[in-house]
């Protein structure tokens, strides 16, 4: 059968809006969009139509009679009644089969959902669709006895018609891969609502000082709620280097809360000095978007002075922070302080230099975290380490090892759970005082 044939056929057993009839032949004629389609159809349906009726054939007025009722055809009415062929007004339909005339309200929708958007900063968009079950349901079963082969669903027609009209209205770019915004649209409920994807800045981090840990912490006790034991803050320990980098840009942002992610995580005890920790602040639901990097970067250092420092600010995606994670096992450098329980001689500090550079360390879970971390065994490789000798029983170790070594126990043995250790080689108990991270190595 063909393109007409079928669409007379598909309005003869059920009422078709001019969107929901073009869509049926959706693939066929580039450059138009299915209500043009439709309108089209029924137009040449029509002349169709009107030239069998005027040779007399009651072919021609029966197809009018289904254009003028079911095609919603404001033409083939005035011809039937030019022709003094009346329509009953009970069998005129008042809504399409299918989309219930919805498409009506694209209008309103679009206008909502700018509304809504004026709120947001964004670049770039994308319109989602909700359709009920049973609505998805009947054009399944329409196209299937109609054996529809160039046909688009309803859900993709709403979602680009109302994406091209808000490109029109605002100027922003539909993107199909990562939007900043996505429109969800129900056009049978009218409900919009705007999901606000994650703003993610990358950059890096140096703690200044010890006694803050890197993420906040709370309180074991009341677990966050406060209570006498945390001073009625929910949290162990005052601040954190978190919740020190992430007010400015919560500020900036005017975003619902933040996530902190860091390619691993120095000890509270321990300073965290070169260039930096790498790290992504994922910002939820942020209403600014359009931001200058720089005047964050002062706002974060001016509000952490002297305790924490921002640097290398840049936007960045959720991929960023998969490759940060990825990178925790970096290469990383330290340096620890080490005092002994006798005195060292600068041939025991060259024999473990010898011993631990181009080293396997085993390490059991420390016992230290063991009360959060899995018991397990894990191997890291050192690749250099250099011992400068300050006193007779203190000495500096500079480390460049894979990243997730525990430093600490690397020097004391942590009860035989680390070996090879410095206590170990040379049988001289050890402990470090201070521990800073030097560098954290991340490529590109």
């Amino acid at each position: 059968m063909d393109v007409l044939g079928k669409a007379l056929e598909m309005l003869e057993s059920y009422p078709l809006c001019d969107h929901c009839l073009g869509r049926q032949f959706a693939l066929l004629g580039h450059s138009l969009e299915n209500d043009e389609r439709g309108k089209a159809i029924k137009t040449v349906l029509t002349l169709k139509a009107h030239a069998l009726a005027l040779s007399s054939s009651e072919e021609g007025v029966r197809a009018l009679k289904i254009l003028a009722t079911n095609g919603f055809s404001e033409t083939a009415k005035k011809l039937l009644h030019k022709m003094k062929k009346r329509i009953p007004k009970k069998s005129l339909p008042e809504k399409c089969f299918l989309c219930e005339n919805r498409f009506e309200t694209i209008d309103a929708l679009v206008e909502k959902a700018c509304k809504k958007l004026e709120d947001y900063e964004y670049s770039s968009f994308l319109v989602g669709v909700k359709l009920p079950v049973d609505v998805e349901e009947r054009e399944d079963e329409f196209k299937a006895k109609f054996e529809v082969s160039y046909g688009e669903n309803m859900r993709n027609e709403f979602g680009r018609v109302i994406g091209k009209k808000i490109v029109e209205r605002t100027g922003k770019n539909v993107e199909y891969k990562k939007p900043e915004v996505v429109v969800l649209v129900n056009p049978f409920t009218g409900r919009i609502n705007l999901q606000i994807n994650p703003l993610y800045i990358a950059g890096r981090y140096r703690k200044l000082v010890r006694g803050i840990p890197q993420s906040k912490w709370l309180c074991p006790y009341c677990r966050g709620k406060g209570c006498e034991k945390c001073n009625w803050t929910g949290k162990l320990y005052p601040e954190s280097v978190e919740e020190l980098i992430e007010k400015p840009f919560l500020d900036a942002t005017m975003g619902v809360k933040a996530l902190f992610h860091a390619s691993g995580r120095e000890d509270i005890d321990a300073r965290m000095l070169g260039n930096g920790r790498p790290f992504v602040i994922e910002i939820i639901k942020p209403k600014k978007r359009f931001l200058d990097l720089k005047e964050i970067e002062d706002a974060v250092n001016d509000y952490a002075k002297g305790k924490v420092e921002v640097s290398a600010l840049e936007f960045a995606d959720k991929d960023t922070v998969r490759k940060l994670k990825k990178a925790e096992s970096a290469q990383k450098e330290y340096s620890v302080l080490i005092e002994f329980e006798r005195a060292v001689t600068a041939r025991d500090l060259r024999l473990l230099e010898e011993k631990l550079t181009n080293s396997i360390i085993k390490q059991r879970t420390p016992l230290r975290v063991l009360h959060r971390r899995a018991n397990l065994t894990r191997e890291k490789y050192i690749y250099e380490v250099k011992i400068k000798k300050l006193s007779p029983k203190k000495a500096e170790m500079r480390i460049r090892c894979q990243g997730g070594l525990y430093v600490k126990e690397l020097v004391t043995g942590d009860e035989g759970r680390t070996t090879p250790s410095v206590s170990e080689i040379l049988q001289n108990k050890a402990k470090p005082i201070k521990l800073d991270v030097l560098n954290v190595f991340m490529k590109k």
